[in-house]
């Protein structure tokens, strides 16, 4: 099964759940600055979000890109990654116009890490399909910044509970690794 209409499909979804997260930024009313205020939590978790949407499908990408044909496991981790990411325009508004209360702020950790739970079982199931010594297995390699993510997500979770602007931090955190671009498929495929 080739991999043309996955990539295509999921290439559409992110693009929907993208514009979702930006319609649910509503205007104020008033033509002041100051009618703005209100609105930085909500526009601080559209950019959280946005960064977040970016980067699952800038690596959704490159893995697919590296892999050469998909099977109906491949499908259904696929559908169950885009399922979680469906999820963050609701818990992103949930949060913003919460300001950031300690369950708005957890669900959405909740929700970012069974996302990255399910990118992680999407990239075990390519490399099952490829092989483990694939080029796709060797580019993926033992994959520390996605560990360290479920690991940080884990940590905030009952840490919003405690304090919701340091579980929002170590969301923060976790978007700044990712936002340095990952090279080792590109650099595995130019080989």
């Amino acid at each position: 099964m080739t991999k043309t209409r996955l990539e295509t499909f999921s290439d559409g979804v992110i693009a929907i759940i993208i514009t979702i997260m930006v319609l649910e930024m509503r205007a104020p009313h008033g033509d002041t600055l100051a009618t703005l205020r209100p609105l930085i939590p909500v526009f601080t978790c559209y950019v959280l979000s946005f960064v977040f949407i970016g980067i699952y499908w800038n690596n959704h990408h490159h893995m697919l890109h590296a892999a050469q044909h998909v099977s109906g496991r491949i499908l259904w981790a696929n559908l169950h990654l885009l399922f979680w990411l469906s999820l963050v325009p609701f818990v992103t508004g949930w949060m913003g116009e919460n300001y950031f209360a300690a369950w708005p702020v957890a669900l959405y950790g909740v929700v970012m890490l069974m996302a990255a739970i399910a990118y992680t079982l999407l990239a075990g199931a390519l490399v099952r399909r490829h092989g483990h010594e694939s080029a796709l297995a060797r580019a993926l390699g033992r994959d520390r910044k996605g560990k360290i993510s479920l690991g940080v997500y884990v940590l905030a979770i009952p840490t919003a509970f405690l304090s919701p602007w340091l579980a929002l931090s170590l969301y923060f955190a976790v978007a700044a690794m990712w936002l340095i671009p990952d090279r080792r498929i590109e650099r595995t495929l130019a080989t």
